[in-house]
């Protein structure tokens, strides 16, 4: 069974080859952590250790922050331990590396048992800590035979992935539901998760629902360019400001005209525009050139006055701090059907949100969301309406923006249950 499922992934990576050859040579995406994907252990960790790990793994910057507070903690109450972190993406290590010490952070191997077997005979991790939903099968099966307890933190299963693990286990119903079981402990975002993951093989007894870690994440640090735009706007008078986050390729287009009706009555109005992906920030600039707007890009930006333009965030790891700026938030991959981002970042400022109506990925956060007026959703027929409302409308506005921090503050303590729930499997453990 194992066997065919390593084929099978085998048979794709060599299918596949040639699309990631063209985007290591085109973007060189995937370049970085190449030999660390494939099993070559960093000589950083190289070396064995007297102290006993927890390996914590966490795909990308969601989910880097999303479990921060936990890693913390981990390391708080063993002491003893070495709490790595493993990630899938490069901006996922750049994040975790800032936050944890790159001393402690590597590239999660690829699903292979040769690339996975050299990371568990060197670190022996006690606990495995996966974030969210990465049933990794070899993955799961090596880490369990090592004699590793293994955890699944913030698990949700999205509207989008739920029919794919449906699918998966009706094709091959013994490999998933083998790799389910080596799982010890499921920690759900919600009820939803909890059933969608007892359809799909998870035993009832290792699920408890322990609530969604993105909702205690706590505000950033605000980094110096949030203070130096902040001092260019009332210099300059410019507003509103309206900052556009983790776009995707098919929104920003529209984004733009909405932004262009803005600037009719409000000649001074402000877009942070924020690509999700960095090597798209060349191609975005060359549409907003395009259309004919000013613009400066945040790695060239000295100081001239923005009012009237778009300031194009092409750096990584500051659009969090950037939503404190906003009159208006609107976050994107929701515009086009790929699932939307997190609305939390910018609830943690009181700003109004705006989201598009494909929010598959974070259907209970949106959903909650709306229950407490706190996001107004929107297609793309309705976005320039609602975009102009918000702008007119200062009561509105506050109104959105307070009960978009009430929300937030009524969800929090999903970090503590999940501690909580470690160190007793931890103590099963010992």
């Amino acid at each position: 069974m194992y066997a065919l499922y390593s084929a099978l992934a085998a048979l794709f990576l060599v299918l596949t080859l040639p699309y990631w050859v063209l985007q290591i040579m085109r973007h060189g995406k995937y370049r970085a952590g190449l030999r660390e994907r494939f099993g070559a252990v960093p000589l950083v960790l190289a070396g064995r250790s007297e102290k006993p790990t927890i390996w914590v793994h966490a795909v990308s910057v969601g989910e880097v922050i999303a479990s921060s507070a936990v890693i913390t903690a981990l390391r708080q109450k063993f002491p003893t331990h070495r709490v790595l972190v493993s990630t899938t993406t490069s901006t996922g290590q750049k994040l975790a590396a800032q936050r944890f010490g790159a001393e402690s952070i590597f590239y999660f191997p690829l699903d292979f048992a040769f690339a996975i077997r050299p990371y568990l005979d060197t670190l022996r991790p006690e606990l495995v800590v996966v974030a969210e939903t990465e049933f990794w099968p070899n993955f799961l099966r090596l880490a369990k035979q090592s004699g590793a307890r293994i955890a699944v933190i913030n698990c949700r299963i999205s509207n989008r992935s739920f029919p794919s693990y449906k699918r998966f286990r009706f094709w091959l119903p013994r490999l998933l539901e083998n790799a389910l079981r080596n799982v010890d402990r499921f920690l759900a975002q919600t009820e939803e998760d909890k059933r969608r993951l007892i359809e799909i093989g998870a035993c009832e007894t290792k699920i408890a629902v322990t609530g969604n870690l993105k909702f205690d994440v706590a505000a950033p640090p605000l980094p110096e360019i949030v203070a130096s735009l902040r001092e260019d706007f009332e210099r300059s008078a410019a507003g509103p400001v309206l900052v556009c986050g983790s776009t995707l390729d098919g929104e920003e287009g529209s984004l733009l005209s909405a932004f262009r009706n803005i600037m009719v009555d409000h000649p001074k109005a402000v877009m942070i525009l924020a690509p999700r992906h960095p090597e798209r920030f060349d191609e975005v600039a060359a549409l907003v050139e395009q259309l004919g707007f000013r613009m400066c890009r945040r790695s060239l930006w000295s100081g001239e006055a923005l009012a009237g333009g778009v300031f194009l965030v092409d750096s990584i790891g500051e659009l969090a701090a950037l939503y404190s700026l906003a009159t208006v938030a609107f976050v994107g991959g929701s515009l086009v059907p790929r699932g939307g981002h997190n609305i939390i970042e910018p609830a943690l400022y009181g700003v109004p949100i705006v989201t598009g109506n494909h929010y598959e990925n974070f259907r209970d956060v949106v959903n909650f969301f709306a229950s407490r007026d706190a996001v107004r959703i929107v297609g793309l027929a309705e976005l320039p309406l609602v975009l102009m409302e918000l702008i007119e409308n200062s009561e509105e506005r506050a109104t959105l923006g307070r009960n978009a921090l009430e929300a937030l503050e009524s969800q929090r303590g999903a970090t503590a249950r999940t501690v909580a729930a470690l160190i007793e499997l931890m103590g099963a453990a010992s």
